[in-house]
């Protein structure tokens, strides 16, 4: 609730800067546990480590693994190598909310380029119909370039190191303990303590409370900016954010109230394999439109009803004025989007096969 006074629909880089810094802080909070984690693990050698990452026939086994469910940047992990897990840690990875709060961000961005280079009124209303922003060519080309910059860093580095971390931790000091089998978030703090190091435990709780601030907070706004777009709430800004922030914790309340521990488990790992089972459904939409050149234009200048864009000659791309400019993906980025959808689509499926014939956790 507190992260939501200092959220604006309209969009500012003031506040969405602040809110990129206190993300990075608590991300960077959570890298700092593990590497504190990491330098605990004795008698495993680096060999050992990179195997680990190869896929085997493990991944359709679901029987005679150690597990560790870690809520952490992806908020679940499991060494149990089953395809139930592996379908929790794509749904914990690949957050298909993320997908809306990476559109919605951007627009501040791209506002304030063409504040800058004068190509847009610094007073656009974005709620306004009348005066409805649209981006220009050269604000859409360097934000794409920003976040293309932007997730490249963020996933091979943070993103692939925490979620490493997770594993090697686990792996390392868990695959011998007979109890780690059946441990929930509670042991699995109580097995680190005494496997690895009495503050390991301490650590491990500290990387769950940042990673789920983090999660909880990416959570808030998405939901912020898809009720306030998509759904079009007439309710007051204040009642909408307590409405949809009492949808989010009212389950995780009456689950720890009625069923404890456990039930807490259980909702933990049903909730992100139940993220990955949504994303296909997410992320066919984006594909399709992303790959349709009906959607994926930038009309020329001027044919925008702001008037605010008239005569910038930047939208001229190879004498396309009259046309606008298509910036639909390439062959090469469909086939590869459309092929890894069919993975994930598969692995969704055939999980939900084999949790219907009761093989699945």
């Amino acid at each position: 609730m507190l992260i939501l006074l200092f959220y604006r629909p309209s969009g500012s880089m003031k506040g969405l800067r602040a809110f990129e810094m206190f993300v990075i802080a608590l991300v960077m909070g959570v890298v700092i546990c593990f590497c504190i984690q990491l330098s605990m693990i004795k008698d495993t050698s680096v060999g050992e480590v990179f195997r680990g990452f190869l896929p085997s026939s493990a991944i359709v086994q679901s029987q005679g693994s150690v597990s560790i469910i870690l809520y952490l940047h992806s908020p679940m992990a499991h060494i149990l190598t089953s395809l139930y897990q592996a379908c929790g840690i794509l749904g914990a990875t690949v957050m298909p909310h993320s997908l809306y709060l990476g559109s919605g961000i951007v627009q501040a961005r791209l506002q304030e380029y063409d504040v800058k280079a004068g190509l847009a009124p610094a007073s656009t209303n974005n709620s306004s119909e009348e005066q409805k922003y649209h981006p220009s060519l050269r604000a859409i080309n360097f934000c794409l370039k920003y976040s293309v910059a932007e997730l490249s860093i963020t996933l091979f580095t943070f993103a692939l190191f925490v979620n490493s971390a997770i594993l090697i931790v686990a792996g390392a000091c868990l695959s011998s303990v007979s109890s780690a089998a059946n441990a929930d978030l509670f042991g699995i703090h109580d097995l680190l303590s005494s496997s690895l190091a009495p503050i390991a435990g301490t650590i491990f709780a500290l990387a769950l409370l940042l990673s789920g601030i983090s999660a909880g907070i990416i959570c808030t706004i998405a939901g912020q900016m898809v009720s306030e777009g998509a759904l079009n709430w007439t309710l007051a800004p204040w009642l909408r954010r307590l409405v949809t922030r009492s949808i989010s914790i009212t389950p995780s309340i009456i689950i720890a109230g009625a069923v404890g521990r456990e039930g807490l488990t259980a909702a933990l790992n049903g909730s992100q394999v139940a993220l990955s089972a949504v994303l296909p459904f997410v992320s066919a939409p984006l594909i399709y439109f992303t790959c349709r050149n009906k959607y994926m234009t930038v009309q020329p200048s001027r044919s925008r009803d702001d008037g605010a864009l008239g005569g910038d000659d930047e939208e001229v791309v190879d004498g396309l004025r009259a046309e606008g400019v298509k910036m639909r993906n390439n062959w090469v980025t469909a086939t590869f989007a459309v092929l890894i959808w069919l993975v994930i689509t598969v692995m969704n499926v055939a999980n939900l096969v084999l949790l219907g014939k009761g093989q699945g956790a």
